[in-house]
C-alpha cells in the first residue's frame, strides 16, 4: 500500500501542470481546492511553529528552486525568513516582481494598519495586520487571486482553473451560510488573546478583545502587565482566553487561574493542532474552541 501511495504521488507530480511552492499551509489547501490535480504543492511553514519566525534551512531552499508559482501570505509576515531563501534558490521564475511571485495580501483589506512604525511599539507590521486567513471569508478573496495567477501562468489550462474556481466558490458559500449561522449562535463575546492572531476572526464575528499576553508584539509578558489583565478580566466578566499553538502556555495560564477564564489553545493555520488539517476543519475547530 505505501508503495502505491508514493506511486501516486510521484506520478501526480511528474504530470502536474505547475509546480507550487506556498509559505503556509492555509494557502496551500486553496492553491489544492483551484488548481486541482494540475499543481503540485509543497509548504514552506510548519503550522505548528510561529509564522514569523520560520528556520531557513537549506532543504526549503531546494524546494524553490524548480517551482513555478511562489504564493505568500505577505503583509511583512514572511520578510524575517524567507528574502534570502528566494535569492538562494536562484530561480528566476519566483523572485518578487516576476510572474510567478503572488503576495496575496496586496489584495487584502488588512486590519491595524500603523499611523507611524517605530521599534518602541514592539514587532509592529508597518502593512497592517498579516493574519487574515483566519477569517474563512477571506478564502474567498485568495481562491480568486489563485485561479487568476494559475490561469496566467498556465494559460492552456485556464478552463480549467475558472471551472474549479467556479465550483469551489459554491462549496464554500455554501460553507460559510452554515458556519455564519452557527456563530451567531455564540453569545458571549468578550475575550483576552496572546498575540493579535484572531482579529480578522473577531472582527467578522463580533467579537470584542479587551487585551493581549504581550504588552507590545513579540514583547515577552511582564508580571505588571499579567496582573493589569487580570483586573480587566474580573472587572469586564471575560471567561475566554485565546492561546495560540507557539507562545509560552505558563502566562495564559497563571491569568487563568486567577480569574477563572477558560484557556483556548486555537489553531491559526491549517493543521495547527490535531483535527485541523483541512480548511473546513480548521475554520470548525476555531469555532468550536471559541464558542464552547
Amino acid at each position: 500500500m505505501k508503495k502505491i501511495v508514493l506511486f501516486f504521488i510521484f506520478t501526480t507530480m511528474l504530470f502536474a501542470s505547475v509546480k507550487v511552492a506556498t509559505t503556509y499551509t492555509t494557502i496551500a489547501e486553496v492553491v489544492k481546492k483551484i488548481g486541482g490535480e494540475l499543481v503540485s504543492v509543497k509548504v514552506l511553514g510548519n503550522p505548528k511553529y510561529d509564522p514569523h519566525f520560520i528556520v531557513p534551512k537549506p532543504s526549503l531552499v531546494s524546494k524553490l528552486r524548480r517551482v513555478d508559482l511562489l504564493v505568500i501570505n505577505g503583509a511583512g509576515l514572511e520578510i524575517g525568513w524567507l528574502p534570502p531563501l528566494i535569492k538562494s534558490s536562484h530561480n528566476q521564475k519566483i523572485q518578487p516582481g516576476s510572474d510567478g511571485f503572488l503576495d496575496i495580501s496586496n489584495f487584502m483589506n488588512l486590519m491595524n494598519k500603523p499611523q507611524s512604525v517605530s521599534r518602541a511599539f514592539g514587532d509592529i507590521h508597518a502593512q497592517g495586520n498579516p493574519h487574515y486567513t483566519t477569517d474563512p471569508h477571506n478564502i474567498v478573496i485568495m481562491a480568486k487571486v489563485i485561479a487568476k495567477k494559475l490561469s496566467m501562468i498556465d494559460s492552456q489550462n485556464a478552463k480549467v482553473y475558472e471551472s474549479n474556481l467556479e465550483n469551489f466558490l459554491k462549496y464554500w458559500d455554501n460553507y460559510l451560510s452554515g458556519y455564519d449561522l452557527a456563530m451567531a449562535k455564540c453569545t458571549e463575546k468578550k475575550i483576552i488573546q496572546y498575540h493579535e492572531l484572531y482579529n480578522y476572526f473577531l472582527k467578522r464575528y463580533g467579537y470584542v478583545s479587551y487585551g493581549n499576553i504581550e504588552p507590545l508584539p513579540g514583547i515577552s509578558p511582564s508580571s505588571k502587565h499579567s496582573m493589569k489583565l487580570i483586573n480587566i478580566i474580573k472587572k469586564e466578566g471575560i471567561k475566554k482566553i485565546l492561546q495560540d499553538v507557539y507562545h509560552e502556555k505558563k502566562t495564559a495560564k497563571f491569568i487563568a487561574g486567577k480569574t477563572g477564564a477558560d484557556v483556548e489553545v486555537i489553531p491559526h493555520d491549517v493543521g495547527a493542532v490535531d483535527g485541523s488539517d483541512t480548511l473546513e476543519s480548521f475554520y470548525d475547530t476555531m469555532a468550536e474552541r471559541i464558542c464552547r
